[in-house]
């Protein structure tokens, strides 16, 4: 017998087709044209990632099998030589892209500046040729520790093009985060900066880092290269730390990219799961080249003249994947920025939207959530006509989020792609393709051209429309994880058996509940994880929270399930306001009502919490194990290394 799935409860009747001046001008222009191309690939997906392959990126030499699949290990392009700092750099160089930017940087307090593709090609040569000098050699693996300046983007380019593999570890981790990321890909060399600004405040990398070598934690790192950025005073150890600026003066920017094998590592990108040490997610080249391009082109409705901004930051998968190796490799210009919306300026972002005409607009629901409560007079304060297409990404967006955006920040006039995806898949693999496919607020429509994904139960089989279940994929595609560093069996237990292989096809099973209605779209309703079992119903916490975000006067909301002797869980809610609204018990009873209202009286909160702020990771992820743990009243446990204000749990621990 499988396990009862998730019951589907939210319903969305508002369907928003795509403007015909919109899909005249789009990459992939109609409905029709994306089942031909869906069609096409799942016929024979070999067939049509090889012609995108030949078509789309440069090859010193072409493979010999498209894909070699020994379940569930995969092996894309066999035998194929492609460098992936040659596709986002070099290939530009004898178009008129040459003199085209390529990053637009500005820096929290308001220096900037532009590089060009040639530019941009010249401090990666230069960077490249550095890390040559200190003995990186292919194969060899670099730490990154960086905040959002163009520097964390040179260097995994440098890294890329020497065949040097990059590991990124996000500038808001802890130095105990970092030393174990550090051992356990057992890095030769850690690139870093004396500080960053965030929010007005200096985040003291180089400290940090300091740290996590102490008492030679980390015994494979012989040298630190440190960027000058905040001009602060920090500790240089003799011999192992250098000033990037030093060792960059004077040497030649003559360092041809390194053709490397399809299959050759690209980096590792630590994911963390709730219990276990993280996850070092590897991937590889040519797959990964070629899916976060296509993904980048036809999603984003890349055009030349486009200014693209993700506002991620590099040291997740998204800023590789979607502020790096995908934009550059199409000739855009991406943005990048060090600020985040704080008290000194709460309106930046709309100000960098409006400043440098941005046109793609790349978010998260947790920084759309953010800006509700800041209020609509900041948006509309500025000029936003640049834009023409949103998109968001990190976890499922609530339909009234997802409508405020389309209204204040789209002006009803720019489509919303709701991006489905993990560290693990490379690249966005659900989503809405601009100019082809209506939206529905709430849902990431459509599967890319390619990915075969299915809402299956827990023996494989698919269920019915509208009934909730698992989110796999069948087949494999370019831009998959290929293994966790070091530990394959990990690899095979995490993604690959938790459903058995149906008629001898192994199924990727990505950890979260979804449904499909029935259009076929897919609605994800969070990680599987995230369900509470309320009295025998298992309900997708993500679908209660989106009912209590829907009231006007909740900012924002996160579920968790609580142990209750008679229903097994109970549902309790932490609601932060709007600005002006007061917390009372005569509100804690109207929004339980309004969530029946919404839902019905099975999803009704037994708790509501009223809370300032709610526990996030620097990347605005709710941190909802932390929550489970107070509602239940136990003690905290496990990593918090990534939690971004230690203040907001302590005040939620005093009630």
């Amino acid at each position: 017998m499988s396990q009862p799935t998730i019951e589907s409860i939210l319903h969305e009747e508002r369907l928003f087709q795509p403007a015909a001046d919109f899909s005249q001008q789009a990459q992939i222009k109609s409905l029709e044209q994306y089942q031909q191309l869906y069609d096409k690939a799942k016929a024979d997906p070999q067939a049509f990632w090889a012609e995108l392959a030949a078509t789309e990126l440069h090859w010193f030499q072409k493979w010999d099998t498209v894909l070699d699949w020994q379940p569930p290990f995969a092996k894309w392009f066999v035998n194929g030589k492609i460098n992936i700092s040659y596709n986002c750099l070099d290939r530009h160089l004898t178009t008129w892209r040459r003199n085209k930017a390529a990053l637009i940087w500005e820096g929290e307090p308001g220096d900037s500046r532009t590089l060009t593709y040639a530019q941009l090609h010249r401090e990666v040569c230069q960077f490249a040729n550095v890390l040559k000098q200190l003995g990186v050699k292919k194969g060899d693996r670099v730490g990154i520790y960086m905040p959002m300046i163009p520097e964390a983007a040179i260097a995994m380019l440098a890294c890329a093009r020497i065949g040097a593999v990059h590991s990124v570890v996000f500038g808001g981790f802890s130095a105990e985060a970092l030393r174990d990321r550090l051992m356990d890909v057992q890095a030769k060399l850690v690139v870093t900066a004396d500080g960053g600004w965030r929010k007005d405040a200096i985040v003291p990398l180089k400290e940090q880092v300091d740290k996590a070598l102490a008492n030679n934690s980390a015994p494979a790192v012989a040298n630190v290269l440190v960027v000058r950025r905040t001009e602060q005073t920090i500790a240089m150890e003799p011999g192992r730390d250098h000033w990037w600026h030093d060792l960059q003066a004077g040497v030649s920017a003559d360092c041809p990219a390194e053709p490397m094998d399809s299959e050759d590592m690209l980096f590792v990108l630590y994911t963390s799961g709730s219990t276990g040490k993280p996850k070092g997610v590897v991937h590889t080249t040519g797959g990964y080249n070629l899916y976060t391009h296509m993904t980048t082109k036809w999603i984003f409705d890349l055009k030349d003249t486009d200014v693209y901004w993700c506002t991620a930051d590099v040291g997740w998968i998204t800023g590789h994947s979607y502020i790096v190796y995908g934009p550059l490799s199409n000739g855009a210009t991406s943005v990048m920025y060090e600020g985040a919306p704080r008290a000194s300026n709460p309106g930046c972002t709309w100000d960098m939207i409006e400043k440098y005409g941005v046109n793609i607009f790349y978010t998260a629901p947790t920084a759309i959530r953010a800006f509700i409560k800041m209020g609509e007079h900041l948006p509309n304060a500025r000029n936003l006509d640049s834009l023409r297409l949103l998109g968001t990404v990190g976890e499922p967006i609530n339909p009234e989020a997802w409508m405020w955006y389309h209204r204040i920040i789209g002006k009803e006039r720019c489509p919303i792609v709701d991006t489905w995806w993990q560290t693990e898949t490379g690249g966005i693999m659900i989503t809405p393709l601009p100019g082809a496919v209506p939206t529905k607020p709430g849902s990431a429509t459509l599967p890319f051209p390619g990915i075969l994904a299915e809402i299956v139960d827990l023996e494989g089989d698919p269920v019915p429309p509208n009934e909730g279940g698992y989110l796999a994929v069948r087949h494999p595609w370019p831009g998959m994880m290929r293994t966790v560093y070091g530990d394959p069996d990990r690899f095979r237990r995490t993604y690959w058996e938790h459903i058995p292989p149906k008629d001898g096809a192994y199924l990727y099973f990505a950890g979260d509940g979804a449904r499909r209605d029935e259009d076929g779209y897919f609605w994800v309703m969070g990680r599987v994880d995230d369900v509470i079992n309320v009295a025998g119903h298992r309900l997708g916490t993500m679908e209660i929270e989106s009912a209590l975000v829907s009231h006007p006067f909740v900012a924002e909301a996160a579920v968790v399930g609580k142990p209750d002797d008679l229903k097994g869980e109970e549902i309790v809610a932490f609601v932060t306001l709007e600005n002006n609204i007061t917390a009372s018990d005569q509100l804690k009873n109207e929004l339980k009502k309004h969530v029946v209202q919404e839902i019905g009286a099975i999803a009704r909160p037994g708790e509501i919490k009223f809370a300032e702020a709610l526990p996030k990771t620097r990347s605005g992820k709710i941190m909802r194990r932390l929550l489970r743990s107070l509602a239940a009243g136990e003690e905290i446990s496990g990593d918090t290394s990534t939690l971004e204000d230690r203040s907001v749990l302590e005040k939620l621990r005093e009630g």
